[in-house]
């Protein structure tokens, strides 16, 4: 290599090779996180009872809204 191509790295050299490092930092944060992922289960007993309610505001919305 002469010294001219050695010591000139293009903006466009620069930016793939950056964009390299970002990518095999990605997907190494990627691989550590997954092992220790787990998905919580729902519990259903504590849900007795919630769902949709028409209080008083719900229907003072219905009752502007004219639904």
């Amino acid at each position: 290599m002469s010294k001219k191509t050695a010591a000139k790295m293009g903006r466009r050299d620069f930016f793939r090779k950056a964009g390299l490092g970002v990518g095999a930092a990605g997907a190494a944060a990627v691989g550590l996180s997954v092992s220790s992922a787990q998905a919580a289960t729902p519990n259903k007993s504590a849900d007795k009872g919630a769902g949709y309610r028409e209080t008083d505001h719900v229907k003072k919305f219905y009752e502007l809204a004219k639904f």
